[in-house]
């Protein structure tokens, strides 16, 4: 690998070829040009920066469902919605899934209504954005109503570009909103 010294990041078209050629020697690769689609992942360049979707993969999870002419729904999950296991209908008609409610069903069935009203939707890496890292947490203390757990949610950019995201429920039941609040900001600084 001596050969690949020297390597510099740009587009200069002399230098990306000295490397294409350095790697084949070493590995034997062969060219595809630019990267479209990779791993389910479709991938738009312009000069304004990287657009990265899973539309195929979007039509065919609604194809799947039999949804593709569904109504779209305009938000991906009602937020006024509060899930409990003790006062639910449960939902029969799927197994190998711990307690299923009818209401885990129509949350499902929303999501899908809502990629069918934007199925290209996807991240946007800007071609300008600056290397300024920076993150977001907050929590939903005590959200879970059969636990009583809180909820943490947190996404980390790059510039203007979100580079990771989770909502997960908190490991133990926190005493304050505080307590809350400070395990969220743990957990966000864990993948920072």
């Amino acid at each position: 690998m001596g050969q690949l010294k020297g390597i510099k990041q740009g587009n200069d078209k002399e230098e990306i070829a000295r490397i294409k050629q350095a790697l084949n020697q070493t590995f034997k690769i062969k060219d595809l040009g630019d990267l479209r689609y990779f791993l389910g992942l479709e991938v738009a360049r312009s000069k304004k920066g990287i657009m990265v979707n899973q539309r195929k993969y979007a039509l065919e999870l609604l194809t799947d469902a039999g949804l593709l002419a569904c109504k779209p729904a305009p938000t991906p999950i009602d937020n006024r919605e509060k899930f409990s296991s003790t006062r639910s209908v449960p939902f029969t008609y799927i197994q190998f899934l711990v307690k299923p409610i009818t209401a885990h069903y129509t949350a499902a069935i929303r999501i899908l209504r809502y990629i069918k009203g934007a199925p290209s939707l996807g991240l946007f890496f800007s071609s300008n954005t600056s290397t300024h890292l920076k993150a977001f947490c907050d929590s939903d203390w005590g959200t879970c109503s059969d636990s009583r757990q809180s909820v943490t949610g947190f996404s980390v950019y790059l510039g203007n570009s979100t580079i990771s995201w989770k909502s997960k429920k908190q490991g133990t039941i926190s005493k304050s909103s505080c307590e809350a609040e400070y395990r969220a900001m743990g957990n966000g600084h864990g993948y920072m």
